[in-house]
């Protein structure tokens, strides 16, 4: 059997509401009732102990009358107050005479006191039980006669009283039900009306939990509960759209380096298989082609070195690692670089320029030295592997005023080769992407060059920006937040 609190879950919040409404109505109703039945009661008791007393004085004079001259009373008296039963009584309590009530054979049942108790008494009024079983009871009002020779005691019947206390406190109850009974179901049309909001929202999230992370639940004002809640729920479901987004496309992209990876790390094997196995059947024989071979198995060997280790710094980059920052300068990078270029390609001719002029400026910043020489190194690679033979380079560094009255330290290095197609420039950051997608790779690389540039660039809050060099071919550029210093100081004290 189901517990009640479960039940209750399972309870809608409308009905919840208007049951709750309904039983606080009905508990006003009862509480209303049982004070107006009280107040009723209080009323009409004041209005019979004062009728008791009214005529307590004529019915006193018939009684001693009718005692004392041992006769019945009129017929006209009796009539007049048949309402009342009277007993007339001595100072001891003795009942000297009785005038009964005409229609009640229940009677009164008054306590015998003395002529001392009763004038010791604090109300002469008081409600006291009848002798039939089931009996209303009755109220006896209890005055002394004038002559001081006894008392008498004046009754009447609580039949009346409680069967009106009786139909109005029924009357409020039923007249209450059934007002209750209505405005519950007024109530529960309007909380309908009232919860629809909500039951959009509920259809809303049903969608959404179906799969369709578009849906939007739909805007009310914002001073409303459910505006509000409508407008954290959009927020939220924005958050979460972008979050599964960005994590399909994380997916996919994990699903293509994987491929990307796995072919680029197979081409390698495969010629390391292929000459291995010739060599084992004696497919390589002499001097010649035995150095050929290893000459081929030992420059796959290198490629696939390089891309393992390639591979190692995007995965260490991607962790976001902390950097050791210490003060560097793009200048002393840029002429380091250009100085390397100049001895590994001695056909070219490699400039070390300023921004906008001939003569190189200071560009301090902040960040990991060997990380960004690997990335000054990457780029000057790049540049002399994919330009002609000959095609002069230059490398110029300055400041660059951006916005906000900031400034980023910039290097840039030109080439004037054949550039890089609309189509290759938006993807040339990506990891194993190459503009020359044939199967030789005459060019050679990994494909993950510029790719390491650009996370090193990111980790160092700065960015790497390909644009068209004047007069044809590519430059890339490294932006990294300006840092003002003295970076020589700083290595010669920690040095």
């Amino acid at each position: 059997m189901r517990s009640l609190p479960r039940l209750l879950r399972q309870v809608s919040l409308r009905s919840k509401l208007v049951a709750l409404m309904a039983t606080l109505m009905m508990c006003g109703v009862i509480v209303t009732a049982m004070a107006a039945s009280a107040s009723l009661r209080l009323t009409l008791q004041e209005q019979m102990d004062g009728d008791l007393k009214d005529n307590s004085i004529a019915l006193a004079n018939i009684m001693w009358s009718s005692w004392k001259n041992q006769e019945t009373p009129s017929e006209g008296a009796t009539l007049e107050f048949n309402r009342f039963r009277g007993t007339l009584r001595d100072n001891d309590g003795k009942i000297l005479y009785e005038l009964p009530h005409p229609k009640h054979i229940d009677a009164p049942v008054v306590p015998t006191m003395t002529i001392d108790q009763v004038r010791d008494l604090t109300s002469p009024t008081m409600q006291v039980p009848g002798t039939e079983p089931g009996s209303d009871g009755w109220r006896a009002g209890i005055y002394q006669l004038g002559n001081q020779s006894g008392y008498i005691v004046v009754s009447l019947p609580l039949d009346s009283t409680m069967g009106t206390v009786d139909m109005a406190t029924k009357l409020v109850v039923t007249s209450g039900t059934l007002v209750t009974l209505v405005m519950s179901m007024i109530a529960y049309g309007i909380t309908g009306r009232a919860l629809r909001p909500l039951v959009r929202v509920e259809r809303t999230a049903a969608a959404i939990a179906a799969g369709d992370l578009s849906r939007r639940v739909e805007e009310y004002p914002p001073e409303t509960e459910v505006g509000r809640l409508s407008r954290s729920l959009n927020a939220m479901l924005t958050h979460i759209e972008h979050a599964f987004r960005g994590r399909a496309a994380s997916e996919r992209k994990m699903r293509r380096f994987i491929q990307d990876a796995s072919h680029e790390l197979r081409t390698p094997l495969v010629t390391i298989q292929g000459y291995s196995e010739l060599y084992r059947h004696g497919g390589v024989t002499g001097e010649e082609q035995i150095g050929t071979a290893m000459g081929r198995i030992e420059g796959e060997a290198k490629r696939m070195a390089q891309l393992v280790e390639d591979l190692l710094t995007l995965a260490r980059l991607d962790e976001q690692r902390p950097l050791e920052r210490r003060p560097v300068d793009l200048l002393m990078l840029a002429a380091d670089a250009v100085e390397d270029a100049r001895v590994n390609a001695p056909d070219r001719e490699v400039a070390l320029v300023g921004l906008d002029g001939p003569q190189p400026g200071s560009a301090p910043s902040s960040g990991d030295e060997l990380r960004l020489r690997q990335v000054v190194g990457n780029l000057m690679t790049n540049a002399l592997r994919y330009t002609p033979a000959g095609s002069p380079l230059e490398v110029a560094v300055g400041v660059l005023p951006v916005i906000d009255g900031r400034s980023d330290a910039v290097l840039e290095i030109r080439d004037h080769g054949p550039g890089i197609s609309e189509e290759d420039a938006s993807r040339v950051f990506e990891r194993f992407y190459r503009a020359d997608s044939s199967r030789q790779r005459e060019t050679g690389g990994t494909g993950l060059g510029l790719a390491i540039v650009a996370a090193i660039a990111a980790q160092h809050d700065g960015s790497v920006r390909l644009t068209e060099t004047p007069g044809g071919g590519a430059t890339m550029a490294i932006h990294l937040p300006l840092v003002p210093g003295d970076p020589s100081s700083t290595d010669d004290g920690d040095a």
